[in-house]
């Protein structure tokens, strides 16, 4: 909810006044707020058959005054306040829109026990989406959760894995031998539970972690590990088969599941932000940082000492500054090329965000060191005396 209550009109409505991730429960017009939000995304999209309606978590939900007093009620506890809100938002979805299923996140649901849910009337509106994203997920954990949840009277389940994202905020290339293990996890979970039960599996795919967080892996970037998922997940494995396949629908003659995909292949939309992306994130702060701490004539001659105080040796400069700028030329070459081809694909922000997360951060430190090059470089000595005006003529 952080976009949304991060608004100073809209501020009254957090949970506890500091934090804008949580909507405070007890206030009609929070039901309303949320109640907007549904109508104007089923407007949108008219013939949806499921709207996920979120809820999961809700961090500091109970801890703001007017729920305070609510729980000093006798028999009110957080799990009643977080079943009644997501009775109300479900109830909303169902009656303005009652060809659409509202699905939850069940992270909130686990810990509540069976007899309680299943008095709360809420397994006969949503349908829950059992979420983990780890690559050594407790299989036979999810199975006994499953099965929990169809005994409080949960019709349906879903699971959710992800294809990207999950695996660090800043993360820029996705690991997708970690993905597709999360998935084939998942399809043990499957196995292990009645068929008529578990409806599907989502694979997400993050952009940030939270509204306040940094960009992690582009979507371009991440169609790989999505092919590599969403292939296996069809045909019930990773065989050799499923792996001709991918690369064939990518364009990639050999696809690397433990590394990262061999840089400047495939063929696919996208393909090329990927080359790109991959180069950066693997060779340019690493290029530059050989250079500012392993490079003998900077760490020896150039130090940030010297360059506080303006001093060089002027023979290091001849050492230092061609390479320098020899860096400097590649890597702006190439954040070029990548700024051309994020603007084909996305807004001007985010490739500006990328860029200034990924990219000019260490393009700067090369300006910089340049910069003091230039500062500390002695001035050139001053021209001698020219020739008189005598000077050739005989006596």
């Amino acid at each position: 909810m952080e976009f949304v209550l991060k608004h100073e009109a809209l501020a009254h409505l957090r949970e506890v006044a500091l934090f804008p991730n949580t909507l405070n429960p007890h206030e009609a017009e929070s039901l309303a707020l949320v109640g907007a939000m549904v109508d104007q995304v089923l407007e949108l999209h008219p013939g949806a058959r499921w709207l996920h309606i979120g809820c999961d978590e809700v961090y500091y939900l109970g801890e703001g005054e007017a729920s305070r007093q609510w729980l000093q009620q006798e028999q009110n506890t957080t799990a009643t306040l977080c079943l009644s809100h997501m009775r109300a938002v479900a109830s909303h979805v169902r009656a303005r829109h009652p060809a659409t299923t509202p699905l939850v996140w069940d992270d909130m649901l686990r810990d509540i026990p069976e007899d309680q849910l299943s008095a709360s009337g809420v397994p006969q509106l949503v349908e829950p989406v059992l979420w983990d994203y780890g690559a050594d997920l407790d299989v036979q954990g999810k199975a006994l959760l499953m099965e929990k949840y169809r005994q409080c009277g949960f019709p349906r389940l879903w699971a959710a894995s992800a294809f990207k994202g999950a695996t660090g905020p800043s993360q820029a290339l996705p690991p997708v031998e970690h993905h597709l293990r999360n998935n084939l996890q998942w399809l043990q979970v499957a196995a292990q539970g009645r068929k008529d039960t578990l409806q599907g599996i989502i694979l997400t795919g993050w952009q940030r972690y939270d509204h306040f967080s940094v960009l992690c892996e582009l979507l371009p970037v991440g169609i790989p590990s999505l092919a590599v998922c969403l292939q296996s997940l069809l045909h019930g494995g990773f065989t050799e088969d499923v792996r001709a396949r991918v690369q064939h629908l990518l364009g990639i003659s050999s696809l690397e599941i433990a590394g990262v995909l061999s840089e400047g292949t495939g063929s696919f939309p996208g393909s090329d932000i990927l080359a790109l992306v991959v180069q950066v994130s693997l060779h340019l702060r690493s290029s530059v940082d050989e250079m500012l701490q392993t490079d003998r004539y900077v760490t020896g001659w150039f130090s940030p000492y010297h360059r506080r105080r303006k001093l060089i040796h002027p023979v290091m400069i001849q050492h230092i500054q061609p390479q320098a700028l020899s860096l400097l030329g590649r890597w702006s070459g190439l954040a070029q090329e990548l700024a051309a081809a994020l603007h084909r694909v996305f807004p001007e922000d985010t490739v500006e965000e990328w860029l200034q997360e990924n990219v000019h951060p260490s393009l700067g430190q090369l300006q910089a060191l340049l910069q003091d090059l230039e500062a500390a470089s002695p001035p050139p000595p001053p021209a001698g005396p020219g020739p008189g005006p005598d000077a050739g003529q005989g006596p």
